[in-house]
């Protein structure tokens, strides 16, 4: 039983835990174990494990970019938080998936240095945020990242070059290969002027707040934007701007969002994720793509 292999091994671990702190929807499901491992290698043993004794599991950063559309997981979800260790050495950065890719880039940005300073406003993990290639303002992660450690399906921890990452929009290698789990990043910065980087990030904060539902549990864009198009325009165009599918709506400040209006469940969000894709492809004859993931 994979409880007496993480009792014996002195892992962290929560049994029956609720995911609500664990996802940004806030979605309130329970699942079997949680489970924090602090090293490296202490996850590659617990993936061995979990593998042998074919058990379902799930590996998550913040939860910032996930939908729990399930009533209960039934299995482990491991939780990459403990891995964040970061250490900058000139323009060079090397970080752990588990670091906050917003701290991680508001820290960088107030040493002058310029490459993360579109990500102050996303709140998830480095790890994640690479797999999903995170972006705003016209850039993304894939722009700064020189190698990634990973642990590999044989489980073996392996570097990645950049060029064998497969970065496009709002996607990467990772997306198509799941076995591959990302536990550190190598990222190279340029030098920049403090002052004007701050203040390009201050600006940028006021128009989140403005323009975004910061103050509402939500995973952040739920749909890619078509070519030449804006997602959020076109699901605003067909009056889907704060329609509510019991406890998820669509944001009243943003149509590219959904948030947890009032106890949604991950099939409520899911549900309206159909209606709003079945609207727009009637009206525009356009697919949204979602960029959040759905766990079943």
């Amino acid at each position: 039983m994979i409880k007496n292999f993480i009792e014996k091994n002195n892992y962290e671990y929560i049994g029956e835990a609720s995911l609500k702190r664990y996802n940004t929807y806030r979605v309130d499901i329970k699942c079997k174990y949680l489970i924090f491992p602090k090293t490296k290698e202490e996850f590659v043993e617990l993936l061995k494990e979990l593998k042998k004794e074919k058990e379902k599991y799930l590996v998550l950063g913040n939860g910032s970019n996930i939908i729990l559309n399930t009533d209960y997981y039934d299995g482990v979800v491991i939780i990459l938080s403990k891995l964040n260790k970061m250490k900058i050495d000139d323009l060079t950065v090397e970080v752990e998936a588990g670091y906050s890719l917003q701290k991680l880039a508001l820290e960088t940005s107030s040493l002058g240095l310029e490459g993360l300073e579109f990500a102050t406003g996303i709140p998830g993990m480095l790890g994640a945020s690479i797999a999903m290639n995170a972006g705003a303002y016209k850039s993304d992660i894939a722009s700064v990242v020189e190698t990634v450690t990973v642990v590999n399906p044989d489980n073996e921890i392996v570097t990645m070059r950049h060029d064998d990452l497969n970065f496009s929009y709002r996607n990467s290698f990772f997306k198509e290969n799941k076995e591959y789990y990302i536990v550190s990043a190598i990222l190279k910065l340029t030098k920049g002027k403090k002052e004007e980087i701050l203040e390009k990030i201050s600006k940028r904060r006021v128009k989140r707040i403005e323009t975004q539902p910061l103050d509402m549990p939500s995973a952040g864009s739920v749909f890619r934007n078509p070519e030449g198009m804006y997602a959020g325009e076109l699901i605003e165009k067909i009056g889907l701007k704060g329609y509510k599918l019991n406890g998820a709506m669509v944001s009243e400040k943003h149509a590219n969002f959904i948030v947890n209006k009032d106890n949604a469940s991950g099939k409520d969000i899911v549900k309206l994720i159909q209606k709003i894709k079945d609207e727009v492809k009637k009206e525009f004859d356009v697919d949204l793509i979602l960029e959040q993931i759905i766990v079943d």
